[in-house]
């Protein structure tokens, strides 16, 4: 008995693992830079230079590099800044991992804290947690039907199924050009920078992925006149693109995770050739998943009373979409700004992060806690040295709505920050408001037991001669005519003829008269 089989594009977890790695390094500050005195505000990212795959361990090489703005030591106090790095080298097993194989790889900087040992050197402390997966992408083999062969009875199940349509890894490439206000003087150095990509709107149209969102841009610089004034400038600017993606459609679900892989800001020169633009250039990757879902009818099982038909089969685990939701999250608090004998006159610059703590299924939805990281950079009333910072956290609880979910569902979350405002109170506090997109694609598994080939085998004769010609049967919960006529070597047809039935509705305790089968 030959099967017809259609088959189902999935991305199966080959590996996956997550390690950690502590720095605790002391870094001397280089003889080109000055004395650090006062320390203002700091940063870091992970920078990955080269994966290696082989027999079961992934090689990660790279740096975490840091930035430091401080206040110079010295009678000749003034800002400056600092930029540093410290090797990475990990090894992380991956269980059957193998030279050609795809990695995913994610890490988060965790309690990045600098210390100041004395003016030129300082002490360098954090945590990087890698989150390393291998995927690979495999077939599922469905039944659908049986192939040309006549008298075959055949149950199904009907579902809707997701598949991978879409897959591949892409990037984006966002310049955008700044000319500064002619009431500001030219720019003789960039001393801080911060790039964010706020907002940003993924959609899937046909042949192609378009991307829409805000690049939130600061800048604190150094005057090109004769005393070095500080200035800054704050800009969000619109940004929208797209990237070719073949056999992309519009009812696709989407599944994309963006990293960004290099944010850089230049000073250019303008038509007169003075230093009065900016040039950012933000590069995206995109790990693009596009999934399609349609009606598909499985072949559960088969039966002949002709012959003894076993069927060989394999679990398999399908999915179809439960929900695709997205929430805004809203939350504020006050932050008290530790400034000595001082008070806040302007804020200049403030950067958040979500990080996300803890998910839980809960009922109709999906409980997500974290905080979000806050950098506030501000003048305080001395004019000697007005910048401070300050460092803070926000606390957050939500529940994504997701109606029906349980625990045979599996979800991914997203999360964007949409907007963060900071507003002054009195001197030494600062209202914080933040707007949160939280969203999740939820995915209901069903196990069926796929049949792979059905073995065919004569009849027992001898245990259906011993059966009687005609039973009386009385339903039982959970029967239907497909499961009756199997157990009695009849047929769903032959059934309703007998009981005059007009479909193949029963309930339970109705009288069934069942007679062996006949070809007459």
């Amino acid at each position: 008995m030959e099967l017809v089989k259609k088959n189902l594009h999935q991305m199966c977890v080959k590996s996956e693992a997550v390690s950690q790695i502590t720095f605790d390094e002391d870094y001397n500050v280089p003889d080109a830079k000055a004395d650090v005195g006062r320390m203002i505000q700091k940063k870091g990212e992970v920078e990955i230079g080269d994966i290696a795959l082989n027999d079961g361990r992934a090689r990660i090489t790279g740096r975490l590099i840091f930035h430091l703005l401080y206040v110079s030591d010295g009678e000749n106090r003034r800002i400056c800044a600092l930029t540093g790095d410290l090797p990475i080298l990990e090894t992380i097993n991956l269980e059957g991992v193998e030279g050609g194989d795809k990695i995913c790889l994610k890490w988060e900087l965790e309690d990045l804290n600098i210390h100041l040992i004395n003016s030129r050197k300082l002490n360098i402390r954090s945590v990087v947690t890698f989150h390393a997966h291998v995927e690979e992408l495999g077939d599922i083999q469905v039944p659908i039907d049986v192939r040309e062969e006549k008298g075959i009875s055949q149950k199904r199940r009907d579902l809707n199924v997701m598949e991978l349509g879409v897959q591949k890894k892409d990037t984006l490439r966002i310049k955008k050009e700044i000319t500064l206000a002619s009431n500001k003087p030219s720019i003789h150095e960039i001393l801080w920078k911060e790039i964010e990509v706020r907002g940003l709107d993924l959609r899937a149209e046909e042949g192609k992925v378009t991307a829409k969102g805000e690049l939130f841009i600061f800048c604190l610089y150094a005057g090109d006149d004769e005393d070095h004034p500080l200035q800054w400038l704050e800009q969000a600017i619109p940004f929208s693109g797209e990237v070719e993606c073949a056999g992309c459609m519009m009812d696709m679900i989407p599944k994309i995770e963006t990293t960004c892989l290099q944010n850089s800001m230049e000073i250019q020169p303008d038509a007169d050739g003075e230093e009065r633009m900016l040039q950012v250039d933000v590069v995206l990757e995109m790990d693009i998943r596009l999934y399609s879902e349609g009606a598909i009818s499985i072949l559960e099982d088969v039966y002949t009373p002709e012959m003894e038909c076993v069927p060989v089969r394999k679990e398999e685990t399908l999915e179809s979409l439960l929900i695709r939701n997205s929430s805004k999250c809203r939350v504020s608090d006050r932050v008290q700004a530790h400034v000595p004998q001082n008070k806040i006159l302007q804020i200049c610059h403030s950067e958040g992060t979500i990080r996300l703590d803890e998910d839980r299924i809960v009922e109709n939805g999906i409980e997500v806690q974290g905080i979000v990281e806050l950098r506030i950079l501000y003048i305080v009333s001395d004019d000697d040295m007005p910048f401070y910072a300050t460092e803070a956290a926000i606390p957050f609880r939500h529940v994504i709505e997701a109606q029906g979910i349980g625990k045979e569902c599996r979800y991914y979350l997203q999360n964007a920050l949409e907007q963060l405002s900071t507003t002054m109170t009195d001197g030494n506090e600062i209202e914080v408001k933040v707007v949160m997109n939280l969203g999740a694609i939820v995915r209901r598994l069903h196990t069926i037991q796929a049949i792979q080939t059905v073995e065919e085998r004569m009849l027992d004769q001898e245990k259906i001669q011993n059966m009687p010609g005609i039973v009386c049967y009385v339903v039982q919960p959970g029967d239907t005519l497909w499961d009756i006529a199997r157990n009695f070597y009849t047929t769903v047809d032959q059934i309703r003829k007998i009981n005059g039935l007009k479909s193949e509705e029963i309930v339970p305790m109705q009288q069934l008269i069942l007679a062996k089968f006949t070809n007459a």
